[in-house]
């Protein structure tokens, strides 16, 4: 085991990835979580083969299958016409060339089969930082339960609201998009006429922030169903909170009729604003580093928010595995950011453009990337 302390604030998909990465290579992990108990809260996640390969170099390729669905196909469609204007194969064809394949799965099935396999007594809940400092001793973290804790590195893997970012770049909050999502499940049974279920649908709406997703869940018996619209009246930032079903139809009122069958067969529904932040130019600093949404919080529109997360950890904790004192730390985190920062800027920029893959187009970049073989430039810090 190194001879330094790691802490990650936060036990969320990247959180949890990285302590698990970095503890499978000998370090002593702790991992700091505000909540009281892991919740089933949270968003239906699609995973693409970049993050399903990521995930399975943990050894949890079984557990994150046991429930998810595996999409036959991504497709784009027109929103009035119904016209089909991409098609990409993804199963088995994607499993055969990315070497891993799409999976859809709730985040909260996810977590768990994230936290099956790192050790329980190394994550501590109820912990919510509200001070952190970093000085030639270490980093102590200071809690609002009145505990404090010492680290060598800190890890913020706490959100788009991290206060780990703060303590490393100043308070500052993040951008309301003028957007905001709508999200619901339906029985797939309830809407069997509607064809290419049980493929990852893309409905392309009348403005870049206008669109209708959906994609099969709990191995293909459910319908997810994630739906933005330009909304500047609705600020609330919340993954749970009910939304009205008749205005999520009435927003959508004049899509194609398999889009609005979908939306006819919900009974309920949430609804949330979405926020941004621009690219960052760093984020490490000392001997603390970001990841995730921490990093480069983005709009959904690519799909590769929790993919990005889960590139991080698995890319930050190659490039501290070899380090075995503090001395290398600093060196290690840069590595880590000039490893990472041209990618997720560049999709977080596309995203935010929200027109990739909607006429075709080359995925491999985007989902033939693998964090586990990238060459890292400091193989002998």
């Amino acid at each position: 085991m190194s001879s330094f302390k790691i802490g990650i604030l936060g036990a969320g998909i990247g959180g949890l990835t990285a302590a698990i990465a970095l503890h499978r290579a000998g370090h002593d992990v702790v991992v700091y979580e505000q909540s009281k108990q892991f919740l089933r809260v949270g968003a239906d996640i699609n995973l693409t083969p970049n993050a399903v390969r990521a995930l399975d170099g943990l050894g949890i390729a079984d557990a994150v299958r046991r429930t998810a669905a595996r999409p036959t196909h991504r497709i784009s469609r027109t929103w009035d016409s119904g016209e089909e204007t991409s098609r990409l194969e993804m199963g088995d064809t994607a499993e055969k060339k990315y070497g891993a394949p799409q999976l859809t799965i709730h985040r909260a099935d996810l977590l768990a089969a994230l936290a099956e396999v790192f050790p329980a007594e190394r994550v501590q809940f109820a912990k919510r930082a509200e001070a952190i400092v970093e000085d030639a001793q270490g980093i102590t973290l200071s809690f609002t339960d009145g505990t404090t804790d010492k680290v060598d590195v800190l890890i913020g893997g706490d959100g788009i609201h991290s206060a780990v970012r703060s303590a490393m770049f100043g308070k500052e909050s993040p951008r309301f998009t003028g957007v905001v999502a709508f999200r619901a499940v339906i029985p797939a049974d309830s809407v069997a006429q509607v064809p290419n279920l049980q493929a990852f649908t893309k409905w392309w709406g009348p403005n870049p922030e206008s669109q209708i997703v959906t994609f099969p869940l709990n191995c293909g018996k459910d319908i997810f169903i994630f739906a933005t619209t330009a909304q500047e009246s609705w600020h609330l930032e919340s993954w749970t909170t009910p939304g009205s079903v008749q205005e999520l139809r009435d927003s959508y009122a004049g899509f194609h009729p398999d889009a609005t069958a979908l939306l006819d067969a919900c009974d309920e529904v949430l609804k949330t604003a979405l926020y941004e932040r621009d690219p960052l130019p760093h984020w490490s600093k000392g001997h603390m580093t970001l990841l995730g949404d921490a990093s480069h919080p983005m709009m959904p529109f690519m799909a590769q928010g929790a993919g990005m997360a889960i590139e991080d950890a698995v890319v930050l904790a190659r490039c501290l595995e070899k380090v075995t004192s503090v001395e290398g730390i600093a060196e290690a985190l840069q590595t880590y950011q000039e490893l990472r920062l041209e990618r997720t800027s560049k999709i977080q920029i596309g995203s935010r453009g929200n027109n990739w893959l909607r006429e075709g187009g080359n995925a491999d970049w985007v989902y033939g990337y693998d964090a586990w073989a990238i060459p890292l430039e400091a193989e002998t810090v």
